[in-house]
């Protein structure tokens, strides 16, 4: 808990990281800001899913349509988040020379746009009106 504590200060004052350890190859540095990026990306575009289920899909179930739209807003939330603290972690770790951290993060999202899709092939299967 408290290392997540310190990363998250870290969020706020990416400076910091620079106490720590000595300055890894830019090149590593670079690709794991690549890596932010494309995480951020990924939640741009499942918060642009779940607007889109609730606004295009007005003929769809109430409880469907809203349930649908949470899970890929709140997939889009938590791939934000964790995208900066995994860029902290990783930034971290090459500047002390230790082994890049491993994450249950993908998996889980995964799941959860998987959970998410499966759910509209019924809806697609069933029918939309309610």
């Amino acid at each position: 808990m408290i290392d997540f504590v310190r990363n998250v200060r870290l969020w706020f004052a990416p400076q910091r990281i620079r106490e720590e350890g000595g300055t890894p190859d830019y090149r590593f540095s670079l690709a794991n800001e690549r890596t932010f990026l494309a995480w951020l990306r990924t939640a741009l575009a499942l918060i642009g899913g779940g607007f889109a289920v609730d606004q295009f899909l007005p003929d769809l179930r109430w409880g469907w349509r809203v349930g649908l739209a949470l899970a890929l807003l709140a997939s889009g939330v938590l791939c934000a988040l964790r995208a900066v603290n995994h860029w902290v972690r990783c930034e971290r770790a090459m500047r002390r020379g230790e082994d890049l951290p491993v994450s249950r993060f993908p998996t889980v999202l995964s799941l959860a746009v998987a959970v998410v899709a499966l759910a509209m092939v019924v809806v697609v299967l069933v029918g939309w009106a309610g």
